[in-house]
């Protein structure tokens, strides 16, 4: 497997990236710099931003052959009640609108609470929701994928089936899959060896094809849990998340895509710790360099 086939990089700005010119675009040309070819951009709190500047930010994307996506607003519920779901949709699409023209093609977004419900319950209305929201989409010529993210904690939408069946039921939605919160949810640290990786990327071959492992969009950190899930991200040295059992899985299942890292303090060391650990397990490491005149 060649070692282009996933793209590495970090969820939001990295503290270390310079104060001038800043923002998405001093994120951009940072994170070109050292190598890492992917940014999902951090609109976590609300979507604030002008068409102008959507333009430049993909401008200056296309010129560093950076690889975009946007993580949408936290407060997105597809479980809302009906006085609060449009306020949820609302931050979802306009993620979807912006974030298109900046040229993002993936919205990562929290998928909402069951509310104590059985997620059998909670899934028919999610998908009807999720559907009509890529309908608008569609019709608005606006291709972006929508991306329920894999979640931290047992009461919230967002175990792997969950994302899994609103993505098999739903053209246009695939998984965000957040390898430290699966590794989290069930709180037993279970979710941590290759033979429990190479199966979570079969049952996603599974339900939606081998076509999708080339595609995967990933976060990953270390992560603080307890028996309820997670607590807190971790840098990876300062927690107990396999990364090789993780990279080797992936390796052999020939997966690709993106890799985003969201540690939180130097999120852009543990991107390139990823990078560089990848590089060995796929065995880019041992090829020489295209310089060479071997």
């Amino acid at each position: 497997m060649a070692f282009t086939d996933f793209r590495f990089g970090t969820v939001g700005t990295p503290r270390s990236t310079p104060k001038k010119p800043g923002g998405t675009i001093g994120t951009i040309r940072y994170l070109s710099e050292l190598k890492l070819h992917a940014f999902e951009i951090g609109w976590v709190r609300s979507v604030r931003v002008s068409e102008k500047t959507c333009a430049a930010i993909k401008e200056n994307a296309d010129e560093s052959g950076m690889h975009l996506s946007v993580h949408a607003p936290y407060y997105i519920n597809l479980n809302a009640d009906d006085d609060e779901w449009p306020k949820s949709r609302k931050r979802l699409m306009d993620a979807a609108f912006y974030g298109n023209l900046a040229g993002a093609t993936d919205i990562v977004f929290h998928p909402g609470s069951y509310f104590g419900q059985p997620p059998e319950e909670v899934l028919p209305s999610a998908i009807q929701r999720l559907q009509d929201c890529v309908d608008e989409l569609r019709n608005q010529g606006n291709l972006v994928v929508l991306r329920p993210e894999t979640m931290g904690k047992g009461a919230l939408l967002g175990s792997l089936d969950d994302t899994l069946v609103l993505s098999k039921e739903i053209e246009g939605v695939e998984p965000c899959l957040d390898f430290a919160h699966l590794h989290a949810r069930a709180g037993d640290g279970t979710i941590n060896s290759y033979t429990e990786w190479v199966e979570i990327l079969e049952r996603y071959e599974y339900f939606l094809g081998g076509k999708a492992l080339k595609c995967l969009h990933c976060h990953l950190s270390g992560i603080e849990y307890g028996n309820k899930g997670e607590r807190n991200h971790l840098m990876l040295n300062d927690s107990d998340f396999n990364l090789d059992a993780l990279l080797r899985a992936l390796n052999a299942r020939n997966c690709g895509g993106r890799i985003l890292c969201e540690s939180p303090q130097d999120m852009d060391k543990d991107a390139l710790q990823i990078m560089d650990a990848w590089k060995i397990v796929s065995g880019e490491a041992l090829q020489p360099d295209q310089g060479s005149s071997s």
